[in-house]
């Protein structure tokens, strides 16, 4: 299904229970494409928020294009983000009703050579949360270490 990744959110998983994800184009001018071609992005603190009847990517950073001279893009622009209405009904829902944040986890090309986003739909972990996650984690990499010392 999906391409070489341009940029991953990997705090994400730290800091929220993902639920359902989503593949959503993005709305992107010349220089942004031939920036994430250079593979330079940061989705790391971005989010995507509801606004009106559509989905905006917030603060997600791709840098100015080096040789776009005065054409360049703003870097940290919102960006609108293309998905089929039911898609968009079911995000809106879930961030009214149920009070769940839109987390971009993912940017990667498809087979056709276009920027897509795996979006995800997330609810906040709080610090018990992250410290079971973590402690989780150390308990299986001391349990593979110890699997394979003794093996």
């Amino acid at each position: 299904m999906a391409g070489p990744t341009i940029a991953e959110n990997r705090r994400a998983r730290f800091d929220y229970f993902l639920e359902d994800t989503f593949e959503a184009g993005l709305a992107l001018t010349g220089t942004e494409v031939k920036s994430l071609r250079n593979g330079r992005a940061n989705i790391a603190e971005s989010y995507a928020s509801v606004e009106g009847r559509e989905i905006v990517l917030i603060n997600a950073d791709i840098p100015p294009y080096g040789h776009a001279n005065r054409f360049n893009h703003e870097p940290r622009r919102p960006r609108k983000l293309l998905l089929h209405r039911k898609q968009i009904d079911k995000l809106i829902g879930a961030v009214q009703r149920e009070g769940r944040t839109i987390i971009p986890t993912r940017l990667y090309w498809n087979e056709k050579g276009l920027a897509k986003l795996e979006l995800s739909i997330a609810k906040g972990k709080k610090l018990h949360d992250k410290r079971e996650t973590s402690a989780e984690r150390d308990w299986a990499r001391d349990k593979a270490r110890l699997l394979r010392d003794k093996g």
